[in-house]
């Protein structure tokens, strides 16, 4: 009797452990060892923020969803919109916009829309460990809607980009679903960089905001120069390793799914997590916006940490009333706005060296940071992970193979003119179908299995 009377004690004093451990998490926990980040590299997100607001607007010219200030953009540089109705299921709209003040291309992207069965087939197209790419596991669906957009606009970014002088940005940002969509577009660009001009890599960034988990937790620190995600404090979506198209099937119910997600994944071990290839992630670089305390009321100002995390990253679900608050574009703006004038602010008050050298040893800490999550990622053992030698080798390879295809590519191009010229016709440019340059990726092994293809020279392939 006294020993079961022990062992009820110990459960219930175990269940009352677990209760308020869970109960007192708060977001702000998750990048409590993360530094702060700086004016420089967080000013472009308020501005990415209102660019994908921008994409809800009919029409730019009167715009009825205003944010405060603006939208801080010119409506006649809006160079394409495209709708639910021209995406025909396979995206959601996107804008394709030319910011001469800030020497950028940018494609914005929406997020999910609740009453759109579209963006639902989008979501319900993955399993899991159903898609692998670029030598990890990425969601099919969102995959399949990058590749969409490639096909539909990349003869388009590369004339713009050249026509630019090959001096802007190019951009890619999205929301929610279209985050996962912006991500892996960009995954896929920076592969074929040749595809678009040759355009350098440090000359391409993803702003993932809100994002979905996409890929496998290699890529995400691999591509984390690259692609930025944004989170807002306590965001259910960046936490939740449950697959996206089971998320969305509960979204009625979504505290429940939440508080069931958190008890599963209390018992499964940190290193079974990381071990898991087909597990997903979300993307890059993250950036916490931290505006909340424990057991305070109301919002604190702002500030904004970064870190490249390896283990760690967001793995525990925030049982907290702003889980899908925290989630709108329209918060994620407001409070970046916010964020971004404070640090300004304070660094105005702070200066004690020079812009200009204070820019170039935060370059370098950056720098520093991604080897060191790629190092930390071997060390850990993260399937198909690769240190960062390995990857600046596959880089010099990928950069060679890539001249030698822009070489090839002008010569045929060069003798279709000539011969177009000869016979009388007039000169027509082939569209890249970037369906095949995917599946170039790829090769089947004698098994019938798709694997990656490791002779092409893609990076982290290896």
């Amino acid at each position: 009797m006294s020993f079961s009377c022990g062992l009820e004690c110990v459960l219930v004093l175990g269940c009352a452990r677990w209760v308020w451990k869970r109960c007192t998490y708060i977001g702000s926990d998750d990048s409590a060892t993360w530094t702060n980040a700086t004016p420089d590299e967080f000013e472009p997100i308020p501005r990415i923020c209102r660019l994908i607001l921008a994409v809800y607007e009919t029409d730019l010219h009167n715009p009825h969803y205003t944010p405060a200030g603006g939208y801080c953009l010119q409506p006649d540089c809006v160079v394409k919109r495209v709708t639910y109705e021209q995406a025909q299921g396979c995206s959601t709209p996107y804008i394709i916009y030319r910011d001469d003040e800030h020497k950028e291309i940018v494609l914005a992207m929406r997020g999910l829309n609740l009453a759109k069965e579209s963006d639902y087939k989008v979501l319900l197209d993955n399993g899991l460990g159903r898609q692998m790419f670029d030598g990890g596991y990425v969601h099919h669906g969102l995959l399949k809607s990058a590749i969409w957009v490639l096909n539909q606009e990349g003869d388009t970014l590369r004339r713009m980009w050249e026509e630019t002088g090959k001096e802007y940005t190019m951009v890619f940002a999205g929301h929610s679903l279209g985050s996962g969509v912006a991500a892996l577009l960009t995954v896929i660009v920076v592969n074929h960089r040749e595809r678009l001009g040759g355009i350098p890599r440090d000359k391409i960034r993803c702003y993932a905001i809100a994002p979905a988990r996409c890929m496998s937790l290699n890529l995400a620190v691999k591509y984390a120069d690259v692609i930025h995600s944004v989170v807002l404090q306590d965001d259910f979506l960046p936490r939740t390793a449950t697959p996206l198209e089971d998320i969305f099937k509960s979204i009625f119910c979504l505290p429940c799914l939440l508080f069931l997600v958190c008890l599963r994944d209390t018992f499964i071990p940190e290193g079974r997590k990381l071990g898991d290839p087909r597990r997903l992630y979300a993307p890059g670089r993250m950036y916490h916006i931290v505006e909340r305390k424990f057991c305070r009321c109301g919002r604190f100002p702002p500030e904004v940490r970064t870190a490249i995390p390896v283990d760690g990253r967001f793995e525990h679900i925030v049982l907290s009333c702003n889980a899908t608050s925290d989630h709108a574009i329209v918060w994620i703006e407001r409070e970046a706005e916010k964020a971004i004038n404070r640090m300004k602010e304070a660094m105005g008050e702070n200066m004690t060296t020079a812009p200009k050298a204070q820019k170039m040893d935060r370059i370098q800490t950056l720098e520093k940071e991604h080897k060191d999550a790629l190092e930390r990622a071997v060390s850990l053992n993260v399937p198909h992970a690769v240190s960062d030698a390995e990857a600046e080798e596959a880089d010099e390879e990928e950069g060679e193979e890539a001249s030698d295809r822009i070489g090839e590519e002008q010569s045929q191009s060069q003798t279709r003119e000539e011969e177009s010229v000869e016979a009388g016709g007039k000169t027509k440019s082939g569209r890249t179908n970037w369906d095949e340059v995917v599946k170039k990726l790829f090769k089947k092994g004698d098994s019938g299995v798709t694997t990656v293809n490791r002779d092409i020279g893609i990076t982290g392939a290896r």
